[in-house]
C-alpha cells in the first residue's frame, strides 16, 4: 500500500472526501515527524511506537575500491510494533 491507496482507504472507512483524507493523513504523518524531530517518542497503544535513536559514528569501507570511509553520527527513526499489530498480523 503505498500512501495514495491509504489516503483512498481513510477516505473509504472515515466517509470523507478525498481532500479531505489527504489532509488528515498528511497531518498525521507531519505530526509524527515533528515529534521525532524534537526527540520525543510517539506511543500509540495496540499500534505501535516511533522512536530516534542515535547512530555512532563509525568507520567502513567503499566496496568498489577498498578505501577507509568515515561515517558520520546520525539520528535513525525507528518502529516497534505494539501487540495488537502483531496479533492482527499474525
Amino acid at each position: 500500500m503505498n500512501k495514495n491507496e491509504l489516503v483512498d482507504a481513510v477516505a473509504s472507512v472515515a466517509n470523507l472526501k478525498k481532500a479531505d483524507a489527504t489532509k488528515a493523513v498528511d497531518a498525521v504523518f507531519d505530526s509524527i515527524t515533528h515529534s521525532l524531530k524534537k526527540g520525543d517518542e510517539v506511543r500509540l497503544v495496540g499500534f505501535g511506537t516511533f522512536t530516534v535513536s542515535k547512530r555512532a559514528a563509525s568507520e567502513g569501507r567503499n566496496p568498489r575500491t577498498g578505501q577507509k570511509i568515515s561515517i558520520p553520527a546520525s539520528k535513525q527513526p525507528k518502529f516497534k510494533a505494539g501487540k495488537g499489530l502483531k496479533d492482527a498480523v499474525n
